[in-house]
């Protein structure tokens, strides 16, 4: 019996269509091969959080997305900082997804690509385990001076995207353990 690719959600934290972000996660769909992966760069077309559609009166856009998220076998996050802070349309989202349980053992990977990314780092780590999502360290990556690791091609530098692609290896790895666990 064949084994299934993972089915991954990638989602974009960058407000900036083509960000370098999405280039790493554009990269990482053409080198990986035991993902299939679904890119969300359309967090600015969520409507603005709203406690009282969380639950009843969802609006469509957010079934769409808790669906993708329920559907798959984890999350990528690919996110600058901001201000010292995740993206406002990433926090968004997380937002509409407190009520839930879809993060809840869902087996994440976070690359936060930004000038500092620190802050913005811790943030969403924080933010993902209280959700209850499984995050490890060794499937996250913090880039800092994301603008300088791109040539004038555009081209990633290698070495640091082979630490990226060791890293979905192990983020593969973590999905694979917590399938046998469960």
């Amino acid at each position: 019996m064949q084994k299934r690719n993972k089915k991954i959600l990638a989602i974009i934290g960058s407000a900036t269509p083509n960000s370098s972000n999405q280039k790493f996660v554009e990269k990482i769909i053409e080198k990986v091969d035991h993902f299939d992966i679904t890119m969300y760069n359309s967090l600015s077309e969520l409507p603005h959080f709203n406690t009282e559609l969380t639950e009843h009166n969802v609006p469509e856009k957010i079934k769409n997305i808790r669906e993708l998220i329920e559907h798959s076998d984890g999350i990528l996050f690919s996110t600058p900082e901001y201000i010292f802070s995740i993206p406002s349309g990433l926090k968004n989202l997380l937002e509409w997804c407190v009520s839930t349980m879809i993060f809840t053992n869902k087996p994440i990977s976070v690359l936060t690509a930004s000038s500092s990314g620190i802050k913005g780092h811790e943030e969403l780590h924080l933010i993902l385990e209280t959700l209850g999502a499984i995050i490890r360290p060794e499937n996250s990556i913090l880039i800092k001076g994301i603008k300088g690791k791109f040539d004038q091609y555009g081209n990633i530098d290698k070495e640091l995207l082979q630490h990226v692609l060791s890293i979905m290896n192990n983020f593969n790895k973590t999905i694979e353990d917590f399938r046998h666990s469960s």
